[in-house]
Order: structure tokens, then sequence, then C-alpha cells
């Protein structure tokens, strides 16, 4: 079976079970309270981000783990801003998004799409987001997480981990230079 009828087949189980879903949504009274309490904003982002990486895993298409994954995680954040925080602190919360692009690359290397490259792509815009993270909360919001000098402590940390990282690129780069 080639790709586009695998994709066709997908969309077309895809659309089959959403019919049965809204159907089912309407007529059997124990679907609709379940409908309520877990297909209400902002989990509808995350439902849709796991819709795209079946469609992604059905099509054979690993690399749609990258969109679902930025997708779930949008959702993720209103899921926090609805429960935990308000809109006037989210700002910070948006450096997360780089994370989300990492988790996703990651997670289409381990389905076998270009594994060594994603996976080392992935985990180096996950430690970017987290650094950013780190820094725009300290800076910006109210990140507390490392006291009053979280902000220096942030900055000093990465100044160490990109020397320590140009160090060591140039000592391993040196080293097969001369072998």
């Amino acid at each position: 079976m080639n790709k586009q009828s695998r994709s066709q087949l997908a969309l077309g189980l895809i659309l089959i079970l959403a019919g049965a879903w809204f159907f089912a949504k309407e007529t059997i009274p124990v679907v609709a309270e379940f409908a309520d309490q877990f297909f209400q904003w902002p989990y509808t982002l995350v439902w849709i981000g796991a819709l795209i990486l079946v469609i992604g895993l059905l099509t054979g298409n690993p690399g749609m783990a990258v969109p679902a994954m930025i997708v779930a995680g949008i959702g993720g954040i209103f899921y926090y801003i609805e429960e935990f925080g308000s809109y006037s602190d989210w700002s910070f919360l948006w450096a997360l998004i780089p994370g989300f692009v990492g988790v996703g690359s990651i997670l289409a290397g381990i389905l076998g799409d270009n594994p060594r490259q994603n996976i080392s792509r992935g985990f180096g815009l996950a430690l970017f987001s987290a650094a950013a993270f780190l820094v725009f909360g300290a800076f910006f919001g109210d990140l507390a997480l490392l006291g009053e000098y979280g902000p220096a402590i942030v900055l000093i940390g990465l100044g160490v981990w990109l020397l320590g990282r140009s160090i060591w690129k140039s000592f391993t780069n040196r080293g097969g230079q001369d072998a």
C-alpha cells in the first residue's frame, strides 16, 4: 500500500470514528458527561495534538510528531493558565514552544525519522527552551524557583554551559584533525 492510500485509509477511519463519537455523545448520556468533562477548552488542543500524532503514525509519517507536540503543548500552556495562573503572567511561558518542537523532534527520531539527527536537535531545542524559560521567568515573571538571585544564577549557569560547550567542541575537533 502506497503512502497516499495509507493517508486516505487513515483519514477515512478517523472520520468514521469522529462521526461515531459525535453520534454517541448525542445519544448516550455517559459519553456526553465524559465529553463535557474532558473535551472542553483547553483540553481540545491537547486532543487535536494527539489526533495529529495518530494521523502521522497511521500514515507512516513520524515527522507529524513535531506539529502534534506544538499543538498539544500550547494546549498545555492554556490549561496551566486556566487552572493555576492568569493571562497576565503568561508571557514567559511561550519560551516553552521551542521545547515542544524539541520533544516532537525527539519523538519523531524515536519513531524512526532520521533518529540520530532528530534526537540530537530535539535535545538541543529542549535545553534552549528550558534555559529561555528560566531566564524570561526569572526576569519578567514571578518565577522564584531560584530565589532572589535567580536571574544571576541562570545567566552564570548559561554562560558556563556555553563556555564548556565551546571548549569541548574545539577540543574534539582538534583531536580529530591531529589523527
